[in-house]
């Protein structure tokens, strides 16, 4: 059961979640005309009176970078304002995470974006685990990822996962948790909500920006934090049958954060994630504040001020 934080940012105010309500003849709700971001607040475990948030002045500046394609203005500095007198309001006890959203709020039927209104909105979840931490099943999706030359993919466009949510649920009930998503030249682009790493001879491979893929602030994380480890990472196209020899295959992403992949279609992967989990435990420490290192990946919000 969802859990929502008692206060939202709504119409440039914290208001109760119950009031933070739309029109049914709202624009972006027909036409999928919306921006939307996600970040995970921690509340410090040293600390009761802080909140840690994960790469906040990314999430802020890729939502804004998003709104942008929409031809909306949203700086990051409003996009911080809001989520931190959310935050101050609802003051959260256990580990969250928040859905920035930014949307066309007008009431027309036109399909456009120009000469439109817009509006920005910020709730929140109690969320623990989004995945399972010991692993998920994946089956190869029907369903094709978008080109970036028929939709903004730079973007976490609300439209755009219309294709998320169809493989989501072939996935699930045709018996895996995840779908792998495939581009329009066959390799591997990500999963619903995540983005894919294997590992193969203590190498990494990613596929690069140019594999249709959404630019992730935890794939990039995890890029640079490997490489500080001494990892080699490769950014390049992974093939479909890379998934079944590989070493070890994981996902990543704000909600995910990072997921071992324990079975591909029928072929089950090797339990040992050595690579995987020392990167795990490794962002676990910056979360919580704990790596000096990485201080500037943490955002700290005090509740009395």
């Amino acid at each position: 059961m969802t859990t929502f934080l008692p206060y939202a940012w709504f119409g440039g105010r914290c208001v109760p979640f119950a009031e933070a309500t739309l029109s049914v003849a709202t624009h972006a709700l027909h036409y999928g005309t919306g921006a939307f971001g996600g970040m995970r607040v921690l509340p410090n475990p040293d600390d009761p009176g802080e909140l840690l948030l994960f790469r906040a002045d990314r999430h802020a500046r890729r939502l804004s970078q998003s709104a942008r394609l929409l031809l909306i203005e949203l700086s990051e500095e409003t996009v911080m304002a809001a989520v931190t007198a959310m935050l101050q309001a609802n003051r959260p006890t256990s580990p969250s995470y928040l859905r920035p959203f930014v949307y066309t709020s007008d009431l027309g039927i036109a399909p456009r974006l120009h000469n439109i209104q817009t509006d920005f909105l910020v709730y929140g979840i109690e969320l623990g685990d989004y995945l399972s931490p010991e692993g998920v099943s994946c089956r190869i999706s029907s369903w094709t990822r978008q080109e970036d030359r028929s939709l903004p993919l730079r973007g976490k466009v609300s439209g755009a996962y219309i294709t998320s949510s169809l493989a989501k649920t072939e996935a699930v009930r045709s018996g895996f948790d995840e779908a792998l998503m495939l581009n329009s030249q066959g390799k591997i682009s990500e999963a619903s909500g995540m983005n894919l790493f294997i590992v193969r001879d203590g190498v990494l491979y990613t596929p690069g920006v140019d594999q249709d893929i959404l630019e992730g602030i935890t794939r990039a994380s995890v890029i640079e934090l490997a490489r500080s480890m001494g990892f080699t990472v490769v950014e390049r196209p992974v093939d479909k049958t890379e998934l079944f020899v590989a070493d070890e295959v994981f996902l990543t992403g704000t909600a995910a954060k990072i997921t071992p992949v324990r079975r591909v279609e029928t072929t089950d992967l090797p339990a040992a994630r050595p690579v995987m989990e020392s990167l795990r435990m490794a962002i676990t420490r910056i979360t919580e504040g704990r790596d000096p290192n990485f201080s500037h990946w943490v955002t700290r919000v005090r509740l009395d001020g």
